[in-house]
């Protein structure tokens, strides 16, 4: 079995880089859908129903099925080298990877609050939302590459200093679309 190492591997990585597309993309339609609840009829309701249709195909074409490959082709790949459950950088990563998954699981809450026209977030909150898989994303592969849990206390400062830096970016980004018309 160790001889499809490689390939699993591969198949793990294809469908986490998919899985994230997926992450990436769905809060950008959130936002989307927030702000095209706010326009007038008939473009809310033309928008609106776009909106939902790529969000339903996006999530359940592309990113659920990506993280439910992606975690068998892990969990099989952790069948394969079962001594890195005793690796501290592992049980790092499988912290950040419940994250992933508390991540996953409250855009799909968000997801399903918007396909019956619930609104509960601003589009501003959204976009701020929208980073948290990039932070997640950024902590598991440094992790993974430098494998040492013993100096990722460098790491977290610099995912802090990420994350500072993100949402700056986003608040310049609204006073830059705010000052323009018809942004």
């Amino acid at each position: 079995m160790i001889e499809y190492y490689n390939y699993i591997k591969a198949l793990h990585l294809i469908f986490v880089i998919t899985w994230f597309a997926g992450l990436f993309y769905i809060p950008r339609l959130f936002v989307y859908q927030i702000e095209a609840f706010e326009k007038p009829s008939p473009e809310k309701e033309i928008l609106g129903e776009q909106l939902k249709l790529m969000a339903k195909r996006l999530w359940f074409i592309i990113t659920w099925p990506s993280a439910i490959l992606a975690t068998l082709f892990a969990v099989w790949l952790l069948v394969l080298m079962p001594a890195w459950l005793q690796q501290s950088w592992m049980h790092v990563k499988l912290g950040f990877i419940i994250l992933l998954f508390g991540y996953h699981l409250k855009c799909h809450h968000i997801y399903k609050q918007l396909q019956v026209d619930i609104i509960k977030w601003s589009s501003n909150q959204m976009r701020m939302w929208n980073e948290g898989s990039t932070i997640i994303l950024f902590s598991v592969i440094f992790l993974v590459i430098v494998r040492d849990a013993v100096n990722w206390i460098y790491g977290v400062i610099g995912i802090i200093g990420l994350s500072v830096l993100l949402m700056l970016g986003i608040k310049l980004y609204k006073r830059i679309r705010d000052k323009r018309p018809n942004a």
